[in-house]
């Protein structure tokens, strides 16, 4: 037997596993990316699946596995030097590693996105020293891990949308843009979200550098956001039409989410999670599907 069907049962594994990841984690993102065409879904599928495992050695289960700070660290770093080894290889055992190895590849890009990200997941863990101090971000800070955190990851989904395509540099360019502004607003969002498990449970300040958000924080956060999704939305229609609706549909949920984040009042936020409901996140996917089909190509 050739060596290439054994390669494409493991490659197929290797996808198996980052579904499985996804399915686990968030139902709603392994839906958003049905709306992605067939050319891009899985590709995008294996960037959130090793995303996630990194994030969730940071963020609990390896301090809930009975690792001490310092172990972490060396999970983390033991992570990230597995991913670049996979990157450069084209393989790995780790059938996660290996499905976004594959694609880092395909799509062209290295180590340039991957280590901004992972710096920023190390800075995560100064909060797992245990002496019960908050990790707090001023504006310098919270903007290199919104970058490392977030706006790569869009970047890295970019790269997978034109690595077929003839871009144009100011187009390219255009679309960067967008890419880091959806990424950071997403983010941005998810901490306003998160404001309650960051604090209690991780003892992070990501919004506050005196650790707690006030009326007038939150304000001011909030048309951030906004700006941030205004930004993005102008470069969605540039990008290749398979991959708009996912991208409007998410553009849209997140900003649905920014509305009712609106409302509520910080205290809010500090107890409970907001949500929008599973109706209206139908009908915004069935209006992003709606506008890319009747859109003129630019």
């Amino acid at each position: 037997m050739s060596r290439a069907p054994a390669l494409e049962r493991f490659d197929a594994a290797a996808d198996a596993a980052a579904n499985q990841v996804i399915g686990v984690y968030s139902t709603s993102f392994g839906l958003a990316t049905r709306l992605l065409g067939r050319r891009h879904r899985q590709h995008v599928r294996n960037i959130y699946a090793m995303v996630r495992v990194a994030d969730e050695i940071v963020d609990g289960v390896a301090a809930q596995a009975g690792l001490a700070p310092t172990a972490q660290g060396e999970a983390l770093d033991a992570y990230e030097s597995s991913t670049v080894a996979a990157m450069r290889a084209g393989y790995s055992s780790d059938v996660v590693l290996h499905a976004f190895a594959r694609t880092s590849r395909a799509a062209g890009f290295g180590e340039e996105l991957t280590a901004p990200f992972f710096a920023s997941m190390r800075t995560d863990l100064a909060a797992a020293g245990g002496d019960g101090a908050r990790l707090c971000f001023d504006a310098a800070a919270h903007e290199a891990y919104v970058y490392g955190s977030a706006e790569v990851v869009g970047l890295m989904c970019l790269a997978v949308f034109v690595r077929d395509e003839h871009v144009p540099p100011a187009r390219l360019e255009a679309l960067t843009r967008g890419a880091r502004s959806l990424g950071a607003a997403f983010q941005n969002i998810n901490f306003l979200r998160d404001l309650a498990d960051d604090t209690t449970r991780l003892g992070r300040s990501y919004l506050a550098a005196d650790g707690r958000l006030t009326p007038a924080d939150h304000a001011r956060w909030v048309t951030t956001v906004r700006a941030q999704l205004a930004a993005a939305g102008e470069a969605i229609p540039l990008l290749p039409r398979d991959a708009r609706t996912a991208v409007r549909s998410a553009h849209a949920l997140f900003g649905a989410l920014t509305d009712r984040l609106e409302r509520a009042g910080v205290d809010e936020l500090y107890r409970t999670r907001v949500r929008v409901a599973h109706p209206r996140k139908l009908a915004l996917t069935a209006g992003a599907a709606l506008r890319t089909a009747v859109e003129v190509p630019r």
